[in-house]
């Protein structure tokens, strides 16, 4: 077997031999809150207050103990004395005795003596500042108790979740300003292809504009991962062996490439592989499109070998490489989300060998644009797709209506 490693794997297979060959990112690092969003929790978050810290008020209205306005009615309201007025962010120090009211704003701490808040427009502020109430009221009717959202030592958060944007919320108002997260994967890539060029360079007959390395970084952060360096590289195995044992050197978590993985001369990672002293895992999976698709370790760093077809790179990408990046990043889980759907359009190709193809799907069904190619080598076609529709080996072509399966990405 040329350069050793399985020849010819079914892509489960593939995930599986990847996932035993990487491991979680363990370091850690503290962090501003508002720097936070989108990474890792590395320890579990207790409430070390109650939150709200005090009975709060939920409107804008007089408080009072409900026992004050027995008997009250549109008819015969009762009349309260105003005993003072707070406001959010201050607080009344004295208990409101029985027949008192002390006017309240949303937010503000509800004094002592009172169960129950009045809105303001259902009272009525005499001159003499004493307030007749029109509704007898039931004690802790409009009114907020310390620790409703949470009290203290409620687990807030546990390790391994994902600070969203509702996470980072509830841990701002239980008083964090930092918090502890895994640190980001570090992610090399490189897009290999002496006919590829770098956008903004001169188009030189034979080259074209390569978008590997673009639509791949987007891919990356849109994961959360930190790319380290993202670069093009020439077709010199030599070359690229040194860029490779320098990224090794340099700590990186893992190193996608694009390209050389096929059976030209030009492909150049049969070569990289045996100068770098790297054990190749495997070589071409069992799947139209990026069949290449090889997986190397070098020194215990995890290596991906895509083709350098565009939507072929893409798809390997999100089959093969993803899981890892997920299990790198310290997730539980790193299976694909996978659904059953109708497809509402056919497909007119037979699948000598189990394809992946593009596909939008929603609530159960899943539509292909009959106008698009498919081809690898073609990319704008999967604008506004979020799914692959899995296709097994040997199926004729697809009419309308026929279940299928389909990877949501």
């Amino acid at each position: 077997m040329k350069n050793g490693g399985v020849i010819g794997i079914e892509l489960e297979a593939a995930v599986q031999m990847i996932l035993e060959r990487v491991s979680p990112v363990r370091e850690t690092e503290t962090l501003p809150l508002l720097d936070a969003w989108g990474r890792i929790l590395a320890e579990p978050v207790w409430a070390e207050l109650d939150n709200p810290p005090f009975p709060r008020s939920p409107l804008d209205g007089y408080t009072f103990a409900a026992a004050s306005s027995r008997g009250a009615s549109e008819v015969q309201p009762v009349c309260l004395k105003e005993a003072g007025c707070v406001y959010a962010g201050q607080y009344h120090s004295e208990a409101v005795e029985a027949g008192q009211a002390v006017r309240i704003m949303t937010g503000a701490p509800i004094p002592a003596g009172c169960d129950c808040v009045v809105r303001l427009e259902d009272v009525k502020v005499l001159p003499s500042g004493e307030v007749l109430i029109f509704t007898e009221m039931k004690p802790w009717q409009n009114y907020c108790f310390q620790g409703e959202d949470f009290r203290k030592g409620t687990l807030l958060a546990e390790t391994g979740t994902v600070l969203d944007a509702v996470n980072l919320g509830i841990l701002a108002s239980a008083g964090m300003a930092t918090v502890k997260v895994r640190r980001k994967p570090r992610i090399a890539l490189l897009v290999t292809g002496d006919e590829v060029i770098l956008p903004g360079m001169p188009l030189m007959p034979g080259k074209l504009y390569g978008s590997n390395l673009h639509v791949l970084y987007g891919r990356l952060l849109e994961l959360g991962m930190e790319v380290v360096q993202a670069e093009a590289v020439a077709d010199d195995p030599e070359a690229v062996a040194a860029e490779i044992r320098k990224l090794r050197d340099t700590g990186v978590d893992a190193i996608v490439t694009t390209g050389g993985v096929s059976v030209g001369d030009k492909d150049i990672f049969h070569q990289v592989l045996p100068i770098l002293g790297a054990e190749r895992l495997f070589w071409r999976v069992k799947m139209k499109p990026g069949t290449p698709a090889m997986f190397a370790v070098l020194d215990g760093l995890p290596m991906f070998h895509l083709s350098g077809n565009p939507f072929a790179a893409l798809a390997t990408f999100d089959l093969l490489v993803c899981p890892a990046l997920s299990k790198l990043n310290g997730k539980e889980t790193q299976e694909q989300r996978t659904v059953q759907a109708v497809l509402q359009d056919g497909f007119a190709k037979a699948s000598g060998q189990r394809r992946f193809i593009r596909g939008m799907y929603e609530n159960g069904i899943v539509r292909i644009r009959p106008t698009d190619s498919h081809s690898s080598g073609i990319l704008s076609s999967m604008r506004g797709c979020n799914c692959l529709i899995d296709i097994p080996a040997g199926t004729e072509p697809l009419e309308p209506g026929r279940e299928v399966r389909v990877v949501l990405l």
